[in-house]
């Protein structure tokens, strides 16, 4: 024994690691044989213990077998979990949960979304695997997965470069090479030669050949008949193969009803297929199915079930919408003396389109239900005026009024903006924010729970604990997507039933209005007030930073004032915020003869607020920024704005900070800075961008690009409504869906319950939001 007392282990023991390969039943059609995972560091003696110790874990944890299927549930029949009172100001109701699963199966499924049978059943492919058709080795082209049929002629464990498991086999006619990295002893054993493999992979040239790298594998005789169906291939996590996911998604097709929620009658009229059958189809589609057509979601089972789901939205928007109707609300009609003394203190006329959006919210406020009301318009356009006519509507019935923004240096401009308004009409506006020291931020409470302020602004600090309102009646939530669900109802909690306006400078498309707002009131701001000129857009490769220098030099010298914008560097705050720095030096040193100032998103809030102050006073000509100016500041002299890295950044953000120029009468120009080489969606961004300036038309866009979740904010929060349908290319199914809910909801129908229930469940939470 060596000295120590420790004895050697020879090199490639395993400890506790199975040999003999784990049947599977044919029916989840992936191997005749599934092999164990190599377990990483399994050469070390206590891993490999931890490991065996933690597959044993796993196996307890499984479902019992049932008949003809190891390791898979038997069908068990639960009750359904009852209805959970839940405080909707704190948290959303827990989901449903009756599958049949130890601890560890579940929370892995719970990482896919998973926690029922129905949801294992609306878990649907991403693709499929066609298994159903064998390939000759001979017409196997290069780059497309096949399923071939092979004898192994030999097989060998080489050591250079790498371990590497390399098996030679014929169809009779040609040769296939197999290769695999990762493998077991007992991989060795199940391709000895003479076995007959079913092999699906994709053949590629190798050394020796045509070959396969880690193909599906399964030992066959001549008779073994092939699967029905295409295989499919599923969303998963780490720990839960595909084998084991599929098995859990056969179980629940085989144990639950799915029974179909719509009349037959509305069926054919709208020539949609069964529920169940279209579910069927997906998991399990026959060979003659076009592959096309599952691939794009265009076959009639994908278009079923992307009409219950725009159906079940619907639905829930609709009968949020009458719920709120039905509530009480404080009545504020427009008494004209506030809003009139303010509209007549203005150098400026309101446009056509704030006395519309004005007149609207007014006729709102004066009703006895709860106004929810989205305004909506491009930067520049004026809400934050409309905001302080519906906020002295409300003071003028002595209700008070919150208004929460997403940043302090936004709420801080709305503060100083509303209080030259109002508080020269006797308003008494007040400002809490989370920077502000403990005995400001005291005084500021008391005045709002006393009822002296009758303004408050502030960000999310208005909502925190010991900050409660006397008559709070109106509250306005400005870049409303920007707030989390639990955030935006605590707001509304600080007063009884108190109508809500929301704000958002991005453009909201025509598809979202229609079905994650159906349930909102929408006012469209869709000019600019007289005097502003458009902003002109250049795109300007880095190589010529040289001459955008000189641009900035010519403009500040002219007496106008210029932003420089950082690249955005998503995965570090810290990395964005040395970019910066440098950046900051490096004009200071190119612009001796300039103050340049510098605000990003780690200074503190008072310092942030000095900057911004001294660049509005002129006393700072060059702003260097990270995006935290994207919304809200408004510096009428700023006529010149640089954008490093702009391919790095989304449509609406690129919209939103050339927002910051063009608010005055001078001519005003974006340079979009860009690196080469551009991927094709970045030069699709930096194209838009440049061809227009219709905020509503680079919304469009910019859903096209990215999906809705830059304008949902919290209506998505963990739980998007929408997974199937598609708000572009679906817009004719959307229309049905709303004319379908609305004849449901008047029928009363018995199906809108059951509908709504298979649907969206627990997620209903997040339309109060």
């Amino acid at each position: 024994m060596p000295r120590g007392g420790r004895r050697l282990r020879r090199r490639g023991a395993r400890d506790h690691l199975p040999h003999r390969p784990r049947e599977v039943p044919g029916g989840e059609r992936d191997h005749g044989v599934v092999l164990p995972r190599a377990v990483p560091g399994a050469r070390d003696g206590r891993r490999g213990v931890a490991a065996a110790r933690g597959r044993r874990r796993d196996r307890r944890h499984r479902p019992p077998a049932g008949p003809g299927r190891p390791g898979l549930a038997r069908p068990v029949a639960v009750p359904r979990s009852p209805r959970v009172a839940v405080d909707t100001e704190s948290a959303s109701p827990p989901p449903r949960d009756d599958l049949v699963a130890g601890p560890a199966v579940r929370e892995k499924l719970a990482k896919l979304g998973i926690h029922s049978r129905l949801d294992l059943v609306l878990h649907l492919p991403l693709r499929y695997e066609d298994e159903t058709r064998l390939t000759p080795l001979a017409d196997a082209r290069p780059g497309e997965p096949v399923l071939v049929e092979a004898e192994v002629v030999e097989n060998e464990v080489k050591f250079r470069p790498r371990r590497t498991l390399v098996v030679k086999c014929t169809d009779g006619k040609s040769e296939l090479w197999l290769r695999f990295l990762n493998f077991y002893p007992s991989q060795v054993k199940q391709m000895a030669p003479g076995r007959r493999l079913r092999l699906f992979g994709e053949v590629r040239p190798g050394f020796f050949g045509a070959e396969m790298v880690h193909p599906k594998v399964r030992v066959v005789d001549e008779s073994t008949p092939l699967p029905a169906s295409l295989t499919p291939v599923y969303p998963t996590t780490a720990g839960m193969s595909q084998a084991n996911l599929r098995g859990f998604i056969e179980h629940a097709l085989d144990t639950l009803l799915l029974d179909d929620t719509l009349e037959p009658a509305l069926l054919e009229r709208l020539a949609l297929q069964g529920f169940r059958e279209s579910v069927l189809l997906l998991h399990r589609p026959p060979p003659d199915v076009p592959p096309a057509s599952l691939a794009d979601r265009t076959h009639p089972a994908w278009r079923r079930l992307k009409f219950d789901e725009l159906l079940a939205q619907q639905l829930a928007m609709r009968i949020a919408y009458r719920e709120r109707r039905g509530k009480s609300a404080p009545r504020m009609p427009d008494r004209h003396t506030l809003t009139n003394l303010l509209v007549k203190s203005l150098p400026f006329a309101l446009t056509r389109a704030q006395k519309k959006a004005w007149a609207t919210i007014a006729h709102d406020l004066a009703q006895p239900h709860p106004m929810r009301r989205l305004l909506q318009g491009d930067v520049g356009s004026g809400k934050t005026l409309v905001a302080a006519l519906a906020a002295l509507q409300a003071i003028e019935n002595d209700w008070q009024v919150a208004l929460m923004a997403p940043t302090e240096i936004l709420a801080e401009q709305h503060y100083l903006k509303l209080a030259h308004w109002l508080e020269p009409l006797g308003v008494k506006v007040s400002w809490l924010a989370g920077s502000l020291k403990a005995r400001a931020k005291k005084a500021a409470a008391e005045a709002i729970a006393r009822g002296e302020t009758q303004l408050a602004i502030g960000t999310h600090a208005l909502f925190q604990e010991g900050v409660d309102f006397q008559r709070l009646g109106l509250a306005i939530v400005d870049e409303q997507h920007r707030f989390g669900v639990a955030q935006r109802l605590a707001l509304t909690g600080k007063g009884t039933e108190p109508h809500q306006l929301m704000m958002s400078a991005t453009p909201i498309p025509r598809t979202l209005s229609m079905s994650y707002y159906a349930d909102l009131d929408v006012s469209v701001i869709d000019e600019l007030p007289p005097g502003r000129t458009p902003v002109v857009t250049k795109l300007v490769d880095e190589s010529r930073r040289d001459e955008v220098i000189q641009r900035i030099r010519a403009s500040c010298a002219e007496g106008a004032q210029a932003y420089w914008v950082c690249p955005l560097i998503e995965e570090s705050e810290t990395l964005q915020l040395k970019t910066a720095l440098e950046t900051f030096e490096t004009l200071k040193a190119t612009f001796p003869d300039l103050a340049v100032g510098l605000v990003h998103g780690r200074m503190k809030p008072d310092e942030k607020a000095q900057v911004m102050a001294d660049f509005k006073a002129r006393r700072v000509q060059l702003l260097v920024a990270t995006t935290v100016i994207e919304v809200g500041v408004d510096v009428p002299n700023a006529t010149l704005m640089v954008i490093e890295h702009a391919e790095r950044m989304g449509l609406a953000q690129l919209h939103q900070l050339r927002g910051r120029v063009g608010r005055g009468t001078g001519r005003s120009l974006a340079i979009l800075l860009y690196h080469q080489p551009l991927s094709e969606m970045a030069r699709a961004r930096l194209k838009v961008i440049y061809g227009t300036t219709d905020g509503f038309e680079i919304a469009r866009q910019d859903l096209l690009q990215r999906g809705p979740g830059e304008y949902l904010g919290a209506r998505q929060s963990g739980a998007p409504l929408l997974r199937f349908a598609d708000l572009e290319r679906d817009t004719d199914l959307i229309e049905l869906a709303r004319e379908v809910a609305d004849t449901m909801l008047s029928e009363r129908s018995h199906a809108v319950e059951r509908h709504l229930d298979r649907w969206l469940g627990h997620r209903q939470f997040y339309l109060k939001a």
